[in-house]
C-alpha cells in the first residue's frame, strides 16, 4: 500500500506526522528513550518483524530523528542514536504516556514519568515558555503562522466562513451550533 506523504502541507503537526506518523516509529523511539540502540534490541522488545523495523529504522534515520552508527565491522552492525530533533520527541512521547495513563489503561499506572534526580512521578504538562501559562485548549488556539502559504489560507477561510454562515442561519432559528 502506497504511503501518503503529508511533507507537502502548511502543518506542523501533519509534517511531524510525516516523520513520526506510524505506531512502530512513537515505540522504536521510546525505547531508544528507555536506552536501547541495537537491531535486536529493538525487534525483541517490540516483536516487530525484521523487514517492517529495516524500514522504520531507515524512515526514522532519513528523518534525522536516529542516526546510525557502526559498533562491529565484522560483521558490519549498527546501532541507532538519537539526534538532538530525536531527543527533542521526549516531551510529547511524555504527553502521549500522561494521556494513555489517563485514558487508555483503566487506570492502571503501567509506566510513569519519573524525575531522575527523586525518581518520584512527574505530571507532563505543556507550558508556554516564555509566560509560563499552560497550554490548554482553554488557553490557546491553533493559527494560522505567517508563512502559510495563500492557497491554504483561502480554503481555511473559505471553510471558516460556511460555519459562520450556517451558525448565523442557525441562530435566527434557534438551532444549536457546536463550537
Amino acid at each position: 500500500m502506497q504511503r501518503t506523504s503529508f511533507a507537502g502541507m502548511d502543518c506542523p503537526i501533519a509534517r511531524s506526522l510525516d516523520a513520526l506518523g506510524e505506531w512502530w516509529s512513537l515505540l522504536i523511539l521510546r525505547d531508544a528513550f528507555i536506552g536501547l540502540t541495537r537491531f535486536d534490541e529493538f525487534q525483541h522488545s517490540l516483536g516487530i518483524a525484521p523487514n517492517m523495523l529495516a524500514r522504520r529504522l531507515k524512515r526514522l534515520t532519513e528523518a534525522g530523528l536516529l542516526e546510525r552508527h557502526a559498533y562491529s565491522q565484522r560483521p558490519l552492525r549498527h546501532e541507532y542514536r538519537l539526534t538532538a530533533a530525536g531527543r527533542d520527541v521526549f516531551p510529547v512521547l511524555a504527553a502521549l504516556g500522561a494521556w494513555g495513563g489517563r485514558h487508555a489503561t483503566g487506570g492502571k499506572v503501567l509506566v510513569q514519568v519519573t524525575g531522575r534526580a527523586d525518581g518520584q512521578p512527574m505530571e507532563p504538562v505543556l507550558i508556554d515558555r516564555r509566560s509560563g501559562t499552560p497550554i490548554t485548549q482553554e488557553t490557546a488556539e491553533f493559527r494560522l503562522g505567517p508563512d502559510a502559504r495563500p492557497a491554504y489560507r483561502d480554503r481555511l477561510a473559505g471553510i471558516l466562513e460556511r460555519r459562520a454562515g450556517a451558525a448565523r442561519r442557525n441562530s435566527r432559528d434557534g438551532t444549536a451550533v457546536p463550537a
